[in-house]
């Protein structure tokens, strides 16, 4: 894939759920994996054209595993000229070590999003994008109906109103396999996730299960993601015809 045609659903997204407004500045969570590496280069590339100006500011929080190479990330932002903030962390010896739990993910999301946050703020950003795209959207409304029982998934804009934050998700409409395609033939500097729980959680498991039905069911991942859209969770309606 092209980053043309990345800037294409990234534009579609923005426009579509009016995410930018002029002179906002723009934190993007960067893990290192597929997804934050593109939507870094997709913004940095829309701001180029985009006819509202806005900046972004480039964040990543270590979580103290002590082996994480984000010296090829570094020099990413240095060629493209993007901020970058480091945020070290011992989120990993808190969870993994003195915690020792059983379901890490949970604990391990909520104090990096709250390390996160407090560095978008110290740097002066009005919002924070995240890197969720189709097939996170869907995976994530499978896990609440299996595990939670309720129709439910992450709206395309969430305003955090404790934090004056907003979070916004601008690769909404790119598949994992899209994203897959542009790392690949664009040779991006993916950083593997140093975590052990990597790949053994309960979004890895609903991941293989739509898999498979996608497999069995051709189509059924953009049929589950249209139901999204068309329904009336809340942030879904705002699309243009």
């Amino acid at each position: 894939m092209r980053l043309q045609q990345v800037f294409s659903y990234v534009r579609r997204a923005v426009d579509d759920y009016h995410m930018i407004q002029a002179g906002d500045r723009i934190a993007v969570g960067i893990s290192g994996g597929k997804d934050s590496l593109t939507l870094l280069l997709a913004l940095n590339g829309l701001k180029r054209f985009y006819p509202l100006p806005f900046d972004i500011h480039a964040v990543t929080v270590d979580l103290g595993f002590g082996n994480l190479d984000l010296s090829r990330i570094e020099a990413l932002c240095g060629e493209l000229s993007i901020p970058y903030t480091i945020v070290p962390t011992q989120i990993a010896d808190i969870v993994f070590e003195q915690r020792k739990e059983s379901n890490p993910c949970a604990l391990c999301a909520k104090m990096r999003k709250g390390a996160l946050n407090d560095a978008i703020k110290a740097a002066g950003c009005n919002k924070v994008a995240y890197a969720h795209h189709r097939d996170d959207v869907v995976e994530t409304m499978l896990m609440s109906l299996i595990f939670e029982g309720r129709f439910h998934t992450f709206a395309p804009v969430t305003y955090l109103d404790r934090m004056d934050l907003t979070v916004i998700r601008p690769l909404l409409y790119m598949s994992e396999a899209d994203v897959i395609g542009f790392v690949n033939k664009n040779q991006i500097p993916v950083v593997k996730s140093p975590c052990p729980a990597d790949g053994y959680t309960k979004r890895e498991y609903v991941k293989q299960l739509l898999a498979q039905l996608n497999r069995e069911n051709p189509g059924v991942k953009e049929r589950m993601f249209t139901a999204i859209k068309t329904s009336s969770l809340q942030g879904w309606g705002t699309e243009r015809p």
